[in-house]
């Protein structure tokens, strides 16, 4: 990807971009017009001026070989990562066409570049020598780990009386309460310091009068809940796996100690959900040669992009470690040993009909699992009533299509690349359907970001 002639796609760079908005402007201010003294050398750098409203004209250096994904520094006033500045920067010099020439950092990239690099190596080396704080403190963290776990006990049992009550009293009743009854009911598991109970309980309170077949949602969603708080009570009599798992679906955080796999991981997508205080990336990779698919996850502050950023099509040299769980996909992106850069790499597909057993076999590890990975061969989507589907060729079995997915724009580029040909789709199989993610042609062609 350093190397002059090995590009990204404008597609890849857009899907940096915090949101529409930046992606519009940076769209304009990717021709050469407002550039000047732009380059980039095989370290991985890429840097101009951009002339803006001021006398001045913004400088802007992207570090695009950093191994959590691209870095940027924008002397302009905006807080969003990456500004429209960084993302015309980067579609100007993914063109190709000599707008970017090869080149050394002016000063004030090198600069930045030498105060970023030199805190990676502090970093790295406090990472090896350890702290002899923090393993100090080891009984003071088990304490604060057993009083955690007394509190979400407590929380728990006063969940499984809450259930009792509704159950007992009718689920009519649900809906006469409103949402004030579970909005309180979740600040409660707040502060039982369980936030993947509270979680749960909100989205207990959003069912009832959400449409026809409420009461049997309700039903459903409450044998879950009772089935985790029951897990949770019980965790020490559980196998390790599914113990690990209650524990990460309770809200008890986690760290990535499996071992480390050292692969080619491409990237099959990335995406962001958010609400008023969170924004959260998931983004999916495929291992191409240990057959895994894994699951990064990325936070970042209300109005804020997360740091981590990966486009989609990429394929990078590196280590991924997993979170402890049976059959969680989670983990965490370890060292890297070379940029990314662009890979004809394609998950191996499945049928409909295997889809669909799969996410059942995995709800055996993971009862509370929404979803599970899966790229689909030879699928072609067709209108199902006032929804669509993916159907495999023959049309012999096919998957309804989430409503998520019906929403979004990625519907049409994924019909239009179809053309009413069979294609290939990875995505999220689950309860709800399927959530297409990215698109590949027959034959030849490289991903089609749907989100």
């Amino acid at each position: 990807m350093t190397q002059q002639g090995v590009r990204w796609t404008a597609d890849q760079v857009l899907a940096l971009a915090p949101d529409a908005a930046s992606r519009k402007a940076g769209s304009k201010l990717g021709a050469a017009g407002p550039w000047s003294e732009a380059g980039s050398d095989d370290g991985g750098t890429v840097w101009g001026l951009c002339k803006g409203s001021g006398s001045k004209p913004y400088q802007t250096v992207i570090d695009i070989a950093d191994a959590a994904g691209p870095a940027y520094k924008c002397s302009c006033p905006s807080r969003k990562f990456p500004c429209k500045h960084a993302l015309g920067l980067l579609l100007l010099w993914a063109g190709g066409d000599g707008a970017v020439p090869s080149a050394q950092p002016p000063d004030w990239a090198e600069e930045w570049l030498g105060g970023r690099r030199r805190r990676a190596e502090e970093k790295r080396a406090a990472e090896v020598s350890g702290s002899p704080s923090a393993s100090g403190d080891a009984e003071g963290a088990r304490r604060r780990a057993q009083r955690r776990a007394e509190r979400i006990t407590a929380g728990a049992a006063e969940l499984e009386q809450r259930l009792a009550d509704l159950l007992r009293g009718g689920l009519a009743g649900a809906e006469q309460a409103g949402y004030g009854l579970w909005e309180e009911t979740a600040a409660r598991m707040v502060d039982a310091q369980a936030p993947g109970l509270a979680a749960r309980v909100r989205e207990l309170g959003a069912i009832p009068s959400s449409g026809s077949g409420w009461p049997v949602r309700l039903l459903e969603e409450c044998a879950l809940l009772h089935l985790l708080d029951q897990g949770w009570l019980r965790r020490e009599r559980l196998p390790d796996g599914l113990a690990a798992t209650v524990r990460s679906r309770v809200g008890l955080p986690g760290s990535a100690d499996g071992p480390p796999v050292r692969d080619r991981w491409l990237v099959l997508s990335q995406y962001d959900t958010a609400d008023a205080r969170l924004t959260t990336r998931r983004i999916w990779l495929y291992g191409a040669e240990s057959d895994r698919t894994a699951l990064l996850l990325s936070y970042g502050a209300a109005g804020r992009a997360p740091e981590l950023a990966l486009p989609v099509g990429l394929a990078l040299e590196a280590q991924v470690s997993a979170y402890p769980g049976a059959g969680q996909p989670r983990a965490a992106l370890g060292e890297q040993f070379a940029p990314p850069a662009p890979a004809a790499i394609r998950p191996p597909g499945v049928t409909v009909a295997e889809a669909a057993a799969r996410y059942g076999e995995a709800l055996r590890d993971d009862p509370w699992l929404d979803s599970v990975p899966v790229t689909l061969e030879g699928v072609v989507p067709t209108p199902d009533g006032g929804s669509w589907q993916l159907a495999d060729a023959d049309g012999e079995a096919a998957l309804p299509l989430t409503s998520v997915a019906c929403s979004r724009p990625g519907l049409w580029r994924l019909v239009s690349l179809s053309g009413g040909a069979p294609v290939t789709v990875f995505g999220e199989c689950g309860h709800r359907g399927f959530t297409p993610l990215t698109a590949w042609p027959t034959g030849a062609g490289g991903p089609v970001p749907l989100c």
